[in-house]
């Protein structure tokens, strides 16, 4: 066999061998890429499921009216604990009597009102059954504002899409729609470490853990 045909041997096996590092890389970034796009994108929404709010709340109304302040339906009550989300007798103040022909309000005089049944509000910002968190204690203690957490919720004229965790059932909103914690405003999530973070800046040391966890 002469010398030519040795070289042109080893030049076949080099090329092959080339072929098949190329291919391998080629099929680690498409794996990787199809990887991304699934973990990234499609199991995101997967993950949540989408539900609609009972009524379509109409916030920058309600607030036009009373004077600009929350405090009509979200209050301190005399032993420090907030109220929140506004039970029916709130609503049935004003309420007694259909406001108008709107649907939302057609809906919350006949279905929950009349009846006496409480509306099923599902809430974005409940946190899991082994978290404690205060309202006291930050708004009235530190002078935290509503909208630090909760976003300028008071101009909106619609009750936006709840997205609820298949698997834990808690609301999207507390991690964040970004699955990278990626958060643009101080309202875009409520993860564990944006509070640490607040409490070390504010105290300059982070709580333990018991401070928050049951």
């Amino acid at each position: 066999m002469s010398t030519f045909d040795d070289q042109s041997k080893s030049l076949k096996c080099q090329a092959k061998a080339c072929n098949g590092s190329v291919t391998i890389t080629l099929c680690f970034i498409a794996g990787l890429a199809v990887s991304l796009i699934f973990g990234w994108i499609i199991f995101p929404e997967l993950l949540y499921s989408q539900k609609k709010q009972p009524i379509d709340y109409n916030h920058a109304v309600h607030l036009g009216l009373v004077d600009d302040s929350c405090n009509s339906c979200h209050y301190f009550r005399e032993d420090g604990s907030f109220s929140g989300i506004p039970k029916l007798e709130n609503c049935a103040a004003c309420h007694e009597e259909a406001q108008g022909e709107s649907k939302a309000e057609l809906e919350l005089v006949e279905k929950y009102v009349k009846p006496g049944r409480e509306i099923p509000w599902l809430v974005y910002s409940k946190q899991p059954d082994c978290v404690f968190f205060s309202h006291a204690s930050h708004v009235k203690r530190d002078g935290l504002e509503c909208i630090t957490c909760h976003g300028n919720i008071g101009n909106t004229t619609k009750t936006r899409i709840y997205e609820e965790n298949r698997i834990t059932g808690v609301s999207r909103d507390i991690w964040g729609s970004n699955i990278a914690g990626i958060k643009t405003n101080s309202w875009d999530r409520m993860k564990m470490d944006d509070c640490a973070d607040c409490h070390e800046k504010m105290v300059g040391k982070k709580d333990a853990c018991f401070v928050c966890h049951k």
